[in-house]
């Protein structure tokens, strides 16, 4: 982990970025004290779109209003 003034990240920010983007953090610190720190981002598991086709249905009065809900809407 390495550590830069802010200063620096505020000169170097698209290398420190890059960087990041390699897997490395960095501690920004004002003076000696850290405020902040850049990670990388978690890789996120793709999305399968479909995946519970066919598992459930949606019933023909999906949208009607309940009959105890008619004086509501």
């Amino acid at each position: 982990m390495r550590t830069v003034k802010v200063h620096e990240a505020k000169t170097q920010f698209s290398k420190l970025l890059a960087d990041v983007e390699q897997g490395e953090q960095i501690v920004v610190q004002r003076g000696d004290v850290p405020v902040a720190m850049l990670v990388p981002m978690p890789v996120l598991a793709e999305r399968k779109l479909g995946i519970l086709r066919g598992q459930f249905t949606v019933p023909d009065d999906f949208k009607a209003i309940p009959a105890d809900f008619e004086g509501y809407v």
